[in-house]
């Protein structure tokens, strides 16, 4: 899939989503508007009969017609006016039943107004079990009332979750589908992301492999040639090519062979104890034999009396020498390199710090994955797999350590080895 088409499917699939979730999230809200106005609703007529079955227990109905009962004064909140005098005796036993013939099963205060003290009395909060306790609730009074009563709903949780569970569900359900499709989006983008990678890869090994290969033909070809023999200088001069194309040849199948075994298995270590300051001053003189070696120039420094840490002295070297080699290869002059081996409270941090071409910050953290390589245009200047620093990573988790990349002021890269004491 091309790049732009990918784009545009990832940029519809977000607007399509965002639109879902707008209409889900509407629907939701007019559900819940709804599920106000029916509770609402229930609670005036619930309330309303109350008022009813009052005077009617009074003998006063002639003039319920003339009155508004009922009182919104919001939406948890009831003023009930009555028109009679009545008490709890009367005022309870009528409420609670009348709220539950309207299937209102929920905690409620009240508290009635006492027109002597033009005052409510105290409030009353009742559960569903019909337990009862003081209410601090500040009840609203009407001064046109005479006979009334206030009821308040503290929590209405329950009514609305009933109403709206089938949205709830509805919303839960498309969120997981949002995070299936977010996921397996996801993976198609790693999937050609891994594809892309796999194939410079590929390109990368053929031409590291054709290269060495053709060379070694040639020379062969010429060493085939009877005059050769004649020429001592230029025959020593082929064979020296087939030598060291040979060794280039053997040295990326190594490469290739060492990933493979570190795919297939975990790395064993063989831990031992370490002088860290000799260990990587040895590896240094054996790297400056090396061709990369020879033209650059190293510095070590280090604060602690030569600490002691537990690694691997093979995995440990080639570690080193990874980093040494990409330092030297990614350098456009003279390379440099700054060793320095000090100690952080709790660990060691053994850095190396060059004046490379330096590694971008959107990269620094893809480099040490498999085949990645920092993107260079159509220049491939320097050669190599994407093997070096994904094999440094595998070490250095190995170990239980860390590593991290950072800029330096020669504009170069610095990695840091942080080692537990």
């Amino acid at each position: 899939m091309k790049g732009k088409a990918l784009k545009y499917i990832i940029m519809l699939a977000t607007i399509s989503i965002a639109g879902v979730f707008l209409i889900q999230f509407a629907l939701v809200r007019y559900s819940y508007r709804l599920s106000e106005n029916q509770f609402t609703e229930s609670a005036s007529v619930a309330l309303k009969e109350v008022a009813w079955q009052i005077m009617l227990a009074t003998g006063t109905t002639a003039n319920f017609d003339s009155i508004t009962p009922v009182e919104v004064i919001n939406d948890n909140t009831y003023l009930v006016n009555v028109g009679v005098a009545f008490d709890d005796e009367l005022l309870v036993p009528n409420l609670v039943e009348q709220l539950k013939r309207h299937v209102i099963y929920y905690d409620f205060e009240y508290a009635i107004f006492d027109p002597t003290e033009e005052q409510m009395e105290e409030g009353v909060f009742m559960t569903t079990g019909g337990e009862t306790q003081s209410s601090d609730y500040d009840f609203p009074v009407n001064e046109s009332y005479t006979n009334y009563f206030a009821i308040h709903f503290p929590d209405r949780s329950a009514f609305f979750n009933t109403r709206l569970s089938i949205w709830y569900f509805l919303t839960g359900l498309l969120v997981i589908v949002v995070f299936f499709f977010g996921y397996t989006l996801s993976v198609i983008i790693r999937q050609r992301q891994l594809s892309e990678v796999q194939k410079n890869f590929i390109n990368n090994l053929t031409h590291e492999l054709k290269t060495p290969i053709s060379s070694i033909a040639l020379a062969s070809q010429v060493i085939n040639d009877k005059d050769i023999v004649k020429e001592p200088k230029r025959l020593l001069n082929y064979a020296r090519i087939i030598q060291d194309q040979n060794a280039r040849l053997s040295k990326n199948v190594e490469k290739v062979l060492n990933l493979a075994s570190l795919e297939k298995s975990r790395i064993h270590l063989n831990r031992e104890e370490i002088k860290l300051a000799d260990f990587v001053n040895d590896t240094i003189e054996v790297f400056k034999q090396s061709n990369n070696g020879q033209k650059s120039n190293i510095s070590f420094h280090f604060h602690p009396n030569n600490p002691v840490v537990s690694a691997d002295k093979f995995h440990l070297a080639n570690l080193v020498s990874n980093i040494l080699e990409n330092a030297v290869k990614y350098c456009e002059k003279d390379p440099e390199i700054s060793i320095i081996l000090a100690q952080d409270k709790n660990t060691y941090q053994l850095s190396f710090a060059d004046n490379g071409i330096g590694i971008p910050r959107e990269h620094r953290k893809k480099i040490f994955k498999k085949f990645y390589r920092v993107p260079t245009g159509n220049v491939h200047n320097v050669k190599g797999f994407g093997l070096g620093l994904d094999y440094v990573y595998k070490i250095v988790k190995a170990h239980n350590w860390k590593i991290r990349v950072d800029e330096n002021s020669n504009g170069g890269s610095t990695f840091t080895l942080t080692i537990p004491a």
